[in-house]
């Protein structure tokens, strides 16, 4: 089985398909999708989506990008939202520097809030990180994130990049930007990378892997991923499919809520 570890079936890429897509997932294997947060609007239309779909887990944040709408009392309704039984994660938060809005300060400023949020909660983080490595390891360290357990979603960085943050215990998202030609520094690190400490993810509706690359993403796709992985690491894709669900059960702690069921 096949576990979906960051998903925006929120989007509006998938407006006009939505159920029929999401009905499709357990034929093809995917048991378990974990759909995340990356505004107010998308947090909200996450828990519904966690209402109507058994398998759909959730991640409540906000996105580095969209900080520059929050304040305090829109932060205590985020809190709230973490209370909901199907909510696993606190994500995605982080940094992201390719844009020059919002300024630095207060993305920062929110990412530690919502690192705060997490260890107020007992929910392990889903980080986003572009072109932001020393200020997002810098605020990790400080924030001894160490202790709440996390995953680096769409790991793009170097293989000492990617030992600091296996110092740290977290895991690597490893979605389709893993199949680009171009993607040399990525190959390299998810070399080194244990099998163990990474998990699949599409991104969805972003980053499709080859040879599907521009088309809109969806986890159906996850086999792509699989088999670039597998190639890496001198297995198979079942191996991957394995190993990888069952790092995403431990770090989500799913398979305990799934009991509750």
């Amino acid at each position: 089985m096949i576990f979906e570890s960051h998903a925006h079936y929120d989007d509006g890429a998938f407006d006009e398909d939505r159920e029929a897509l999401l009905g499709s997932f357990a034929k093809n294997g995917i048991d378990t999708v974990i759909n995340i947060g990356a505004s107010l609007e998308s947090c909200r239309k996450t828990i519904a989506l966690m209402k109507n779909y058994a398998f759909i887990y959730g991640a409540i944040g906000v996105h580095p990008s969209e900080t520059a709408e929050l304040d305090e009392e829109k932060f205590r309704w985020l809190k709230e939202c973490c209370k909901h039984e199907k909510v696993v994660a606190v994500g995605e938060i982080g940094l992201d520097y390719h844009w020059k809005e919002p300024e630095p300060s207060i993305q920062k400023k929110w990412f530690e809030k919502q690192l705060e949020l997490a260890g107020e909660t007992g929910l392990p983080v889903i980080i986003h990180s572009r072109d932001a490595a020393k200020d997002t390891l810098d605020i990790l360290k400080n924030a001894r994130a160490e202790k709440l357990g996390g995953v680096v979603h769409c790991f793009s960085y170097t293989r000492e990049i990617a030992g600091e943050y296996l110092n740290m215990g977290y895991y690597f998202g490893i979605g389709g930007v893993i199949t680009y030609a171009n993607a040399r520094k990525l190959k390299e690190a998810v070399a080194c990378i244990p099998l163990d400490r990474i998990l699949l993810e599409t991104d969805s509706p972003y980053l499709t892997p080859e040879p599907n690359r521009g088309k809109r993403n969806s986890s159906l796709n996850l086999p792509a991923v699989a088999d670039a992985i597998a190639a890496l690491k001198g297995i198979d894709r079942e191996e991957v499919y394995a190993v990888t669900h069952e790092n995403a059960e431990r770090l989500f702690r799913i398979r305990k809520q799934k009991r509750k069921a």
